[in-house]
């Protein structure tokens, strides 16, 4: 019988794991090497969608996700960290033309809600744009999909789970699992803490290779690094994500907006004490692009620059459930945990206390031989 469960990392999945198992009933106690949300959680674009994503299994696990985050809101009085306002997204030249035209094609073959917008159409919903930064036409929109802001999450599924009577150790990271017998028996962390354990939930993002590698498992990832910019409170009106040709950008809180491109991601730089910088120039450039399609960007400075992991299992899907060989040690980790935290996480949160869920997370488990071939 499942009593006691581990839940290592706390971020957006070790959150809404241990949340998850606190609703059922379990006891848990929920580590993190350190403070919640400080890792890969607290700098992500959070991008609620499942826009283009493949296999079908994925999509669904995606769009069930989706409505997840949805009913959460809902339910929960000022649950105000979601906001569905829609993704708009356009290209600048004939190739990318045609590939978002196929991406919007297999959306609506899948039943996924989108539409074309014309450039009036599309300044009708993001009014402060200069209208000579958008096409005539082609303007794609995704109506169902948002952005979370995932610390206020966070904060909200950990503090529920600890008024339910389960445990949050921050600054203290997992060093060793003791395995006996196909068993993980207990967690000792870098403290000297020992903690028994009936099961053990990896939620470490980045870190998840590593913690697996405790248990004597191999997971293969290719992490990759992602930057974002924060401006400066602006009086600017953005209401939605936007996917432009040269930056993308989200509503951040209190005024800010979140700027990224994928190309500025590979400009950040790791020295040999182990500071993380980015290319100034790279700033910019992300910086005028913003400026370039809502001009009243230009009243704004850069407030800061944000540098986070994104953990991607090997073959780039997510890796949920248990584990055959050590069945009461389960995984939690993805790209994407944004959009799946909280719908997978009650899925891995249900199998690890005995719920039947292979339907939904077949296609996910650590034993696939797509990932052991990475």
């Amino acid at each position: 019988m499942v009593e006691h469960v581990v839940v290592i990392g706390a971020g957006v999945y070790g959150a809404a794991v241990t949340a998850a198992l606190t609703r059922r009933g379990a006891r848990v106690t929920v580590v993190d090497a350190g403070a919640p949300a400080a890792g890969s959680s607290g700098a992500t674009f959070s991008w609620i969608n499942s826009c283009g994503k493949q296999p079908r299994s994925y999509h669904d696990l995606s769009v069930a996700s989706m409505a997840a985050h949805r009913k959460l809101a809902t339910d929960v009085p000022h649950g105000d960290w979601y906001h569905e306002g829609g993704n708009l997204e356009w290209a600048a030249d004939d190739a990318g033309r045609e590939e978002l035209r196929k991406k919007v094609a297999g959306v609506l073959d899948y039943g996924y809600e989108a539409r074309w917008l014309s450039r009036a159409e599309a300044l009708g919903l993001e009014p402060d744009m200069d209208p000579a930064e958008l096409p005539a036409g082609e303007i794609a929109y995704f109506p169902r999909e948002g952005w979370i802001e995932p610390v206020r999450l966070i904060a909200h599924l950990l503090s529920s789970a600890v008024v339910g009577g389960s445990e949050l150790v921050a600054n203290d990271a997992v060093n060793g699992l003791e395995v006996t017998a196909g068993t993980v028996r207990a967690v000792r962390l870098a403290s000297g803490r020992r903690l028994l354990a009936d099961a053990v939930v990896n939620c470490a993002g980045p870190q998840a290779a590593g913690v697996a590698a405790l248990a004597g498992l191999v997971l293969p990832m290719r992490n990759t690094r992602g930057v974002l910019v924060s401006s400066s409170p602006v009086a600017v009106s953005v209401s939605r994500v936007i996917h432009a040709p040269h930056v993308h950008l989200r509503p951040d809180g209190g005024g800010r907006l979140l700027l990224h491109t994928h190309e500025i991601d590979g400009t950040a730089h790791v020295s040999g004490t182990g500071e993380i910088s980015v290319d100034p120039s790279a700033v910019d450039k992300v910086v005028e692009a913003g400026r370039a399609l809502y001009p009243g960007l230009r009243a704004s400075t850069v407030e800061a620059v944000r540098v986070g992991q994104r953990p991607i299992p090997g073959d780039g899907l997510p890796v949920l459930g248990r584990v055959v060989a050590l069945p009461n040690f389960h995984f939690a980790v993805s790209h994407s945990g944004a959009t799946l935290s909280v719908h997978a996480g009650d899925l891995v949160a249900g199998e690890v206390l005995g719920e039947d869920h292979d339907d939904a997370l077949a296609a996910f488990r650590f034993e696939r031989p797509a990932l052991a071939a990475r």
